[in-house]
């Protein structure tokens, strides 16, 4: 269940990326929400860009910035990272995501409009990043639970979709 507070701040964001050439998506708990898998709480929302993008979402919502966008590394990510509050809903932006590979160097940057799909919800048009991308995405950063329940109901829809012939 996505709480309504989170799709209002999502209208917000979209209308005032509308009309933008930002290639943006929506990734995370909500994300997954949105493409109908069963999460259990919905925190944040999470949206994924590349570095020019992610300067230009701040610039766009400027009023809203807590922690402005700037090069950030962890052990298993590096990326533009920045948080916004918009009506007490966190917003964290991440520009050209890199996830460490086993030897320990970066992937390249995730190029979003590769693996972008759009859903409807509440009227709405939302950028979101495919289930599959999203699987091996969190395969990647040791985050077996969410990828677990990603490719659970990956295999579910799919097996509702063409019937008991998988």
């Amino acid at each position: 269940m996505i709480p309504n507070q989170h799709l209002e701040v999502l209208r917000r964001i979209l209308a005032c990326l509308e009309g933008s050439s930002i290639n943006w998506a929506v990734t995370g708990s909500l994300e997954m929400a949105l493409q109908g898998v069963p999460v259990v709480e919905v925190h944040d929302i999470d949206i994924q860009t590349d570095a020019e993008g992610a300067y230009e979402i701040e610039r766009r919502l400027a009023k809203f910035v807590v922690n402005p966008v700037r090069y950030s590394e962890s052990e298993r990510m590096c990326s533009h990272l920045g948080l916004l509050e918009i009506d007490g809903i966190e917003v964290e932006i991440m520009g050209d995501v890199q996830k460490r590979l086993s030897d320990r160097s970066w992937e390249e940057p995730v190029e979003v409009e590769r693996y972008r799909r759009w859903v409807e919800v509440s009227g709405m048009q939302v950028p979101v990043l495919s289930l599959e991308y999203e699987y091996r995405a969190y395969l990647q950063l040791g985050r077996v639970e969410k990828a677990e329940l990603i490719r659970n109901w990956l295999q579910k829809t799919r097996a509702e979709d063409y019937g008991s012939g998988l």
